[in-house]
C-alpha cells in the first residue's frame, strides 16, 4: 500500500514538472513573437498562474508527504530493530532460565547424593566390622577342626564313630571349605573396602563448591572421578591408562572433577557397543595436559563448531541437556586453561584439557 502511494506521488510530481517546463517554454516562445495570436494574453495569464501554483503544490503537498513517509520508514525500521533485539533478549533470558533450572537440579542431586552416601556409610561400617569379627571366628573354628583331626588315630579304634565322622567330613567337603571360607571372607572385606572408597569419593565429589583453591594431583582426581562413573563404563568400554607423574596444580578440585565427569560420561555415551577410552596425562614447561580419548562415533565439522554452545546436544532428550561441555569450558577458562578437541566422524574424539601449573591469581 505504501509503495503504491509513493509511486503515485512520484508520477504526479513528474507530470507536474513536465507541464511546468512545457508552459515555461511556450511562454518564452510567445514572448519572442512580434505579433501575438488571439487569446495569447489569456494563455499567458493561465501559464503564469500554473507556474505559481505548481511550485506551491510541490512544496506544500508533495514534499511534506515525502518527508512524512521517510520519517515513518525510519520509525518502522527502528521498531523492527528494537523488536529483533527484544526477541534476542527474550531468547537469552529463556536460555538463562533453563540453565538456572538445570543448575538447581544438579545442586539438588548433589545434596541428595551426599545424603545417600552418608546413609550408606553407616551400614557399610558395621558390615565391615562384622566381617572382621566373622573372619576371626572362622579362624578359631578352623583351628578347632584341625585339633579334632589331630585325633585321627585314636578315633580309628571306634569304628562306628570314625565312619560317621568320615562320612560327615566327606559330605561337607571340609578340605574345600577350609580354603574357600577364608577366601570368601577376604573377598567380602575387599568389596566393602571398595564400596567405602566409592562412597567417600561420592561424598567428596558432591561436596559444596566453595570455590576454594587447593594444591591437588590431577591423576588422583581423575581416578576418583573414574570410581564415580565406573558403572556407566565397565559394561561396554575398556579403559587404557597412561598417566605420567604430575606436579601439584592449584585449582578448585570439585570443579575440575566436574569437567572430568562430563567428558568421561560423553565418551561412554559416544560408544554404542564396545570401544576403548584412553586416559593420558603429561606435563611440560608451565602447564599440564589431561587427555581423554574414545573410539566412539565422532563428530562432523558443524558439531565441533557448536560443541561448547549452551543447550546444544546431539543426544536424546533423556541423555543430555547440552550444558555439560559448556559448563566444562567455562570452568577450565576460569582456571586460565583451555580445551582442545579433535574428532573424526566414525573414528572417535579426543579432548585435551590444558591447565597452568601456577595459574594467575
Amino acid at each position: 500500500m505504501k509503495v503504491a502511494v509513493r509511486t503515485a506521488l512520484k508520477v504526479v510530481s513528474s507530470i507536474a514538472l513536465i507541464v511546468f517546463i512545457a508552459e515555461l517554454l511556450v511562454m518564452v516562445l510567445l514572448m519572442r513573437l512580434d505579433t501575438l495570436p488571439p487569446l495569447t494574453n489569456a494563455l499567458i495569464d493561465a501559464s503564469l498562474l500554473s507556474l505559481i501554483i505548481a511550485p506551491a503544490l510541490y512544496f506544500r503537498v508533495y514534499l511534506p508527504l515525502m518527508l512524512e513517509i521517510r520519517s515513518r520508514q525510519q520509525i518502522e525500521t527502528e521498531l523492527h530493530r528494537a523488536l529483533a533485539e527484544q526477541q534476542s533478549l527474550n531468547s537469552k533470558l529463556t536460555q538463562a532460565r533453563h540453565q538456572l533450572i538445570e543448575a538447581e537440579k544438579l545442586v539438588s542431586m548433589g545434596q541428595i547424593a551426599a545424603g545417600v552416601a552418608h546413609e550408606i556409610n553407616n551400614p557399610i561400617g558395621f558390615i565391615g566390622s562384622n566381617l572382621g569379627t566373622l573372619k576371626s571366628y572362622a579362624e578359631d573354628l578352623l583351628q578347632l577342626l584341625d585339633t579334632y583331626e589331630s585325633c585321627h588315630s585314636e578315633l580309628q579304634q571306634h569304628t562306628a564313630l570314625y565312619n560317621n565322622i568320615i562320612a560327615a567330613r566327606t559330605k561337607a567337603d571340609i578340605d574345600y571349605l577350609k580354603t574357600d571360607i577364608t577366601s570368601l571372607i577376604d573377598e567380602s572385606v575387599d568389596g566393602i573396602t571398595r564400596v567405602r572408597q566409592i562412597v567417600k569419593d561420592l561424598k567428596d565429589f558432591s561436596r559444596a563448591d566453595d570455590g576454594v583453591r587447593e594444591q591437588v594431583d590431577l591423576n588422583n582426581e581423575l581416578d576418583r572421578t573414574l570410581n564415580i562413573v565406573h558403572n556407566q563404563l565397565k559394561y561396554h568400554t575398556t579403559l587404557v591408562k597412561n598417566l605420567q607423574p604430575l606436579p601439584l596444580v592449584d585449582c578448585v578440585p570439585a570443579q575440575i572433577n566436574q569437567v572430568f565427569l562430563n567428558i568421561l560420561v560423553n565418551a561412554g555415551q559416544a560408544i554404542e557397543k564396545e570401544g576403548i577410552i584412553t586416559l593420558e596425562s603429561q606435563s611440560a614447561d608451565d602447564e599440564m595436559c589431561i587427555s581423554i580419548s574414545d573410539s566412539g562415533c565422532g563428530m562432523n565439522e558443524e558439531q565441533k563448531l557448536r560443541l561448547f554452545e549452551p543447550f546444544y546436544t546431539t543426544k536424546p532428550r533423556d541423555k543430555g541437556t547440552g550444558l555439560g561441555l559448556s559448563v566444562s569450558w567455562g570452568i577450565i577458562n576460569k582456571h586460565g586453561g583451555r580445551i582442545e578437541v579433535e574428532s573424526l566422524l566414525g573414528i572417535g574424539t579426543t579432548f585435551r584439557i590444558y591447565l597452568p601449573i601456577n595459574p594467575p591469581s
